[in-house]
């Protein structure tokens, strides 16, 4: 096993963390914290996607990157605009 491999394992266990964490109810899939699992995930595996030019790899992986990231940045404007710094990374949007 390579360190890429290892890279690539982390990567998915992010993504799959999160589905796990939002499918038992533990985490909201409109969370903070959800969509930082997603990022991390999603850009980790779009990277490595690219490296091997693996092309519908990469565009599953890079847009699941900027949807979550585009969602993060509407929630971070929403809890923004409604004096909610530091919360949402629980189970409530």
């Amino acid at each position: 096993m390579t360190p890429v491999d290892l890279i690539e394992i982390v990567g998915s266990l992010l993504i799959l963390s999160a589905f796990a964490a939002a499918q038992t109810r533990r985490l909201s899939p409109h969370s903070a914290r959800y969509l930082l699992l997603n990022i991390a995930g999603s850009a980790v595996l779009a990277v490595i996607a690219l490296l091997h030019r693996s092309w519908g790899f990469l565009l599953l992986e890079a847009s699941w990157a900027v949807i979550s990231t585009v969602s993060l940045a509407r929630r971070h404007g929403r809890d923004r605009r409604h004096g909610h710094e530091a919360e949402g990374t629980g189970l409530h949007p």
